[in-house]
């Protein structure tokens, strides 16, 4: 039998730490998802595992491990050939375009902003930090560029040429 025990935003199952997703972190989630699939150049994918291909991340601060798994991966084009449906691929080889992280109350800014390093280090163009406690997105560029979008402000994205409302993200996440 199983044993949960539950943490302030965390829970531990079977002896694995599993996040819990918020309602906000969720709701900004689903929110960029149908923003970004309009567009028919991007493949917008979540929680999908990128492949580091051995590049070592304790230098930013992870624990070494062979994947990091972006809340929204976004690639301008599909980023491998579809596989059968019983084949499928357990994490992408190619690194996304764009990779969007939601901050959570449990995470830290220091904890993101290492991770968009890490993102950066495995040449991926343009990172967002999403905050739904501040209705804010900060987009990244390499090597240590970013601009703060606040609330009724629309994101523009140089780098993906991509414009969006920052409303149509945030609109019920306060």
């Amino acid at each position: 039998m199983s044993e949960l025990i539950e943490l302030e935003h965390d829970t531990i199952d079977d002896g694995k730490l599993n996040r819990q997703v918020l309602i906000n972190h969720s709701r900004a989630q689903g929110k960029l998802i149908v923003s970004l699939a309009q567009d028919e150049r991007l493949e917008v994918m979540p929680e999908l595992s990128i492949d580091l291909k051995g590049l070592d991340i304790s230098q930013f601060g992870f624990k070494s491990t062979i994947e990091l798994k972006p809340d929204i991966s976004v690639y301008w084009q599909t980023p491998v050939p579809e596989a059968e449906p019983l084949d499928d691929i357990i994490r992408s080889p190619s690194p996304p375009d764009l990779a969007i992280e939601i901050i959570s109350t449990s995470q830290t800014l220091t904890e993101m902003t290492n991770k968009v390093k890490a993102y950066f280090a495995l040449n991926v163009k343009s990172c967002w930090l999403v905050l739904p406690s501040l209705s804010t997105i900060y987009v990244f560029y390499p090597p240590h560029r970013y601009r703060v979008f606040p609330p009724d402000t629309e994101l523009v994205d140089e780098t993906m040429d991509i414009h969006l409302p920052i409303q149509k993200v945030f609109k019920s996440c306060s």
